[in-house]
């Protein structure tokens, strides 16, 4: 049976199979511009940093607007390649390993058969961690 174990954050998604006690990675999606700060995806018309935008999104405290709706683009790219690796009956197991925000993002982008196959979730950012780091972390995960 082949497992696919995926390990992304919201700027990279690493695709991991797993046959048996082989780990082999089988796809990389990266999105740039989850590694921009809200500065620089929010601007006018002249390239310039949009400052009523941009001051509000650090006054309030929380997450900014455009960087939450780059992170659900990408939630939602990783998704679609786990389905099409679904309907392709290739992935048969998926574990998912992410930061708790992105994790939740990423489990509810994900159509409702393929989620059925989440058999573990890890929070944590393992995204530039070597692939015997990654083995470790989910060795123990079947």
């Amino acid at each position: 049976m082949t497992t696919y174990i995926v390990v992304a954050d919201a700027a990279r998604a690493r695709v991991f199979t797993r046959d048996a006690l082989k780990l082999e990675e089988k796809d990389s999606l990266v999105h740039a511009e989850g590694r921009l700060h809200e500065g620089d995806l929010v601007t006018d018309r002249e390239g310039d940093v949009h400052e009523s935008s941009a001051t509000m999104g650090r006054s309030a405290g929380g997450e900014s607007v455009a960087s939450e709706h780059h992170e659900t683009l990408f939630a939602r790219e990783v998704a679609d390649r786990l389905y099409r690796a679904r309907v392709d009956n290739t992935l048969e197991k998926l574990i998912l390993v992410a930061p708790p925000r992105f994790l939740g993002l990423l489990r509810d982008k994900l159509d409702a058969p393929t989620a059925k196959l989440v058999i573990h979730t890890l929070s944590k950012d393992l995204t530039k961690a070597s692939l015997a780091d990654i083995q470790e972390a989910v060795s123990d995960l079947r």
